[in-house]
């Protein structure tokens, strides 16, 4: 089925228009014109906000389970629709979209099995001792409480899982806090949508109309406003590092600080051990160019670098990996805007003389080809433009002299997302030397594998040190992502009569 945005914002339950207009840049199909934000809709968002978190706030887990379970039911009556829209507007895979859409519901309904569980409060009770000696100890309770409404800004490279229903805002709405969401200017139609499936479970489920907003758009002062908002608590990112960067600081600088959890970049390094290179070197260069390409590399999980002994099993890995890439077609990035960034991205490699071209490929406008690196360790060290990530398929190779170097070039990485050691069992004793220095570094470590894909479990941290992500932590995805919207409350001797529930 065909969706035509009708380009306005949703602000408290009204759809609202404004004057000035943008066009997205669609991958596919005629271009549509949507409502600019202002500040002026962020200030009615807030405080429509506010006024909702007196009453969503304090409903029970039942209640804000059911709006989350009415949202994903909503989504998948819109199926067609969203996938149609998605495509369209990023050119991705329709089966990219269908996987991405089952991912977001899949995870407003997790996180509505969690809350309904209760264990994410983490209910504390110590007795009262009224004869301990010399003083009596007080009857104290404790538990998670909402921090109040929260800014949500939507992620380019995923319309869905990253936006508008995606992690932040599904872990806010579970937590008891309404959500202003700032929608991408790349997908605007997508995230139109999905904001009328989160509308359509605000009606069916009878919740306070300024518990979810959405302005579109915008120039940088609308999402200035946003974060520097004195009704909003707390601030959900997922972008570049200059973006989040700047977002980050003008939080701090607030006349109350807030946080802000921000995901601004990785290059996920892998590090392939001696005895597994000896015995599988062409199936891991087949295996690290699919994960590299993957999404034309627009992924916060692509694995950007890999750190590999010299020798004939490093060459040799290094030769599968760039005869794969060679099979691999042009395809279209995210945005023109993207493209032009992978670009420069590739130039500022080609310009460096320490860096050795593996595999190179040009980029014509939208369309991204694979290109590939290769560098010293010692030249690696010294340069850290090098260290900085390249949104897209291009990768680099970082050559240590043995496997023994590995463990300090490690200790030379900034924070990622994820770091993974491939290993067999002749490197187990390295591979415990290693994996102290990848757990200061990452927050997800993997062996024998590749970080592209992240599973929406319990168990699960997507963030880590910084520039990774500004607060190491917490995670955005898995049910502890609902932890970051709440704050521990104590209570002292607290009466019966007015006992939350929740405390039992």
């Amino acid at each position: 089925m065909m969706f035509t945005p009708h380009g306005k914002h949703l602000i408290a339950g009204e759809w609202v228009e404004t004057d000035a207009k943008f066009v997205n840049e669609p991958a596919h199909g005629a271009p549509s014109s949507f409502s600019m934000g202002t500040v002026d809709l962020v200030d009615r968002a807030a405080h429509a906000a506010e006024d909702a978190f007196w009453s969503y706030g304090y409903a029970s887990r039942k209640d804000r389970a059911a709006f989350l379970e009415a949202i994903a039911d909503e989504i998948e009556a819109r199926a067609d629709e969203i996938t149609d829209i998605g495509c369209r507007e990023t050119g991705l895979p329709e089966a990219r979209l269908n996987g991405e859409r089952s991912r977001t519901v899949a995870q407003l309904r997790l996180f509505a099995q969690t809350i309904l569980k209760g264990d994410y409060l983490d209910v504390r009770h110590d007795e009262a001792l009224l004869d301990r000696q010399p003083m009596p100890r007080p009857d104290l309770r404790m538990m998670q409480r909402p921090i109040g409404p929260v800014a949500v800004f939507g992620a380019s490279n995923f319309p869905l899982a990253f936006s508008v229903a995606g992690g932040d805002t599904a872990a806010a709405l579970a937590a008891g806090c309404p959500v202003i969401v700032k929608g991408h200017s790349s997908h605007p139609g997508t995230g139109e949508i999905v904001a009328e499936a989160i509308y359509a479970a605000i009606q069916r489920t009878d919740q306070h109309k300024g518990v979810f907003s959405m302005v579109q758009g915008g120039k940088r002062e609308v999402g200035t406003a946003l974060v520097q908002h004195p009704i909003i608590k707390a601030v959900g990112f997922t972008g570049s590092l200059g973006g989040g960067r700047a977002l980050f600081d003008l939080c701090a600088a607030r006349s109350e600080p807030i946080p802000f959890f921000g995901e601004l970049g990785s290059v996920n390094p892998m590090f392939l051990l001696p005895h597994a290179l000896a015995s599988r070197a062409a199936d891991l260069g087949k295996g690290w160019a699919a994960s590299m390409t993957g999404s034309v590399g627009q992924l916060c999980t692509n694995p950007g670098i890999a750190v590999v002994p010299t020798g004939s099993d490093g060459d040799a890995f290094v030769a599968a990996t760039a005869g794969a890439l060679k099979e691999i077609a042009p395809q279209l990035m995210l945005t023109s805007g993207m493209a032009e960034a992978y670009r420069a991205g590739k130039e500022r490699f080609e310009n460096r003389n320490s860096v050795t071209p593996v595999y190179t490929s040009e980029s014509e406008g939208r369309q991204a080809s694979p290109n590939l690196y290769e560098v010293t360790a010692d030249a690696f060290l010294e340069d850290h433009a090098l260290t900085e990530e390249v949104f897209g398929p291009l990768s680099l190779v970082v050559r240590v002299a043995d496997g023994a170097a590995m463990p300090e070039l490690a200790r030379g990485f900034e924070g990622q997302l994820t770091a993974t050691v491939h290993m067999d069992e002749g490197d187990t004793d390295l591979a415990c030397d290693l994996l102290p220095v990848l757990e200061r570094k990452a927050g997800r470590v993997l062996f024998n594998g590749f970080p592209t894909g992240v599973e929406v479990v319990d168990s699960m941290v997507h963030g880590g040190p910084y520039p990774a992500s500004t607060n190491f932590g917490a995670t955005s995805v898995g049910t502890m992502a609902i932890r970051r919207f709440l704050r521990p409350v104590c209570y002292q001797n607290l009466p019966a009569v007015v006992r939350p529930e929740d405390l039992g």
